[in-house]
């Protein structure tokens, strides 16, 4: 392992990972430290839907072979409210665009295979205790491996350890600002072992609760329930699950949903969460340790893909120019993709969800809000358009300048 590299990464997850990738296709030294190991980190439950500019930057990272082949591409979602269904149609409403259901733990093993193989180092059980001196020209990362306390010495930092990591920790008192929401329910979550009853996701309003079926594979689904903060998965067996996710999705009209053995269940709190700007000195931030998104909208995965593909050209440009115009920019730029997806994602959230403390003069408002998308083509583009994303900025694969020799 190194003692010194031009951008140290905190955090092996799929933000890290592909940074490290598209980094090292660039000719930038880069090191990743993950405190946990290979299992856990291929092993951890989150997103599923990606973007179509987040599919094109794993292809061209080199991650996009299996990407492909297993990948479910869709054209579309179901919205149900008030016992009626309608399509939202991705093509027709959205410039022809698509999204792709494939799981993050498939694209983090898909990434950690690409980084063991060809790629710069990636340390696991890496336990990064600080990160010191962004303020100043050569910053350290000190961590823990094998018993043993090291440091790592490098240009810059990229901290894409999570919402609880170190390296927004690492910035001093009032050095940011932060904006948060919590929502007054959470969601169960359900692995089951049983082919989906839908072709594409299904996103119900109900006075029940909110209900949403999706998918992982031809064979396994993924569905989720809104319930109280504070539920306790065993308040929940089997035949309860599956009876509530039926009276949700209930509409007008033949529908089955197919049930089958539950092989996993957790629950999600639900909150939205953004850090400014993502920049302290040399320490930057990306992904959930820069912002958090409620899952409705599906944009988690795509704004830490989004942050990462703006750093790397940066550092790109910085690596072969010696100018630094796009890592300066690099907060703001970041931050109209995320306000603009916080702000959809709150749309979907408060729409399709019964809030505890609603009236019915706000549930009304709720039904006539998601009947106008079934209605009119505008409010109908608007949502497909959110969904399937804004294109990456900058463009996946341009390079800013001839690459140079690797540095660092």
């Amino acid at each position: 392992m190194p003692e010194h590299t031009t951008v140290a990464i905190v955090g092996g997850g799929p933000a890290g990972l592909l940074l490290a990738r598209l980094l090292h296709l660039r000719g930038v030294a880069c090191v990743v430290l993950e405190s946990r190991d290979r299992a856990y980190v291929e092993q951890r439950q989150r997103a599923g839907i990606l973007e179509q500019g987040t599919v094109d930057v794993l292809r061209a990272a080199g991650a996009g072979d299996r990407l492909d082949r297993e990948g479910l591409v869709h054209h579309g979602i179901e919205l149900r409210f008030d016992r009626r269904s309608h399509r939202i149609d991705f093509p027709a409403l959205a410039d022809g665009a698509s999204v792709t259901v494939y799981a993050q733990t498939e694209v983090v093993k898909d990434l950690i295979a690409l980084q063991l193989a060809e790629g710069p180092p990636l340390l696991f059980g890496a336990e990064v205790l600080a990160v010191e001196g962004a303020d100043t020209g050569r910053p350290t990362v000190r961590y823990r491996s094998e018993g043993r306390d090291r440091t790592l010495t490098c240009d810059y930092v990229v901290g894409c350890d999570g919402f609880h990591g170190v390296a927004r920790q690492a910035v001093p008192e009032g050095g940011l600002t932060t904006y948060e929401r919590e929502y007054p329910y959470s969601w169960l979550g359900i692995l089951a072992d049983v082919a989906p009853s839908c072709d594409e996701l299904i996103y119900a309003h109900s006075p029940r609760g909110f209900a949403l079926h999706s998918m992982r594979s031809p064979s396994v689904s993924r569905l989720y329930l809104q319930v109280p903060n504070g539920t306790d998965v065993a308040e929940w067996p089997d035949e309860r699950i599956w009876d509530e996710l039926d009276a949700r999705f209930a509409v007008d009209g033949p529908w089955r949903l197919e049930r089958g053995p539950i092989t996993a269940k957790s629950v999600l709190p639900m909150r939205s969460f953004v850090t400014e700007p993502l920049r302290h000195g040399r320490l930057f931030l990306a992904g959930d340790a820069a912002h958090i998104v409620p899952p409705t909208g599906a944009k988690g995965l795509n704004l830490a893909a989004a942050d990462v593909t703006v750093l790397a050209t940066a550092f790109a440009e910085l690596h072969d120019t010696g100018s630094t115009e796009l890592l300066d920019a690099y907060s703001d730029t970041c931050l109209r993709r995320v306000w603009r997806a916080e702000h959809f994602s709150y749309f979907m959230t408060t729409t399709l969800h019964a809030d505890p403390a609603q009236s019915a003069f706000e549930t009304r408002l709720q039904i006539a809000q998601l009947g106008r998308i079934a209605d009119s083509p505008h409010a109908a583009a608007e949502l497909a358009e959110n969904y399937v994303g804004l294109p990456l900025t900058p463009p996946v694969g341009e390079p800013t300048r001839a690459p140079a020799a690797p540095v660092g």
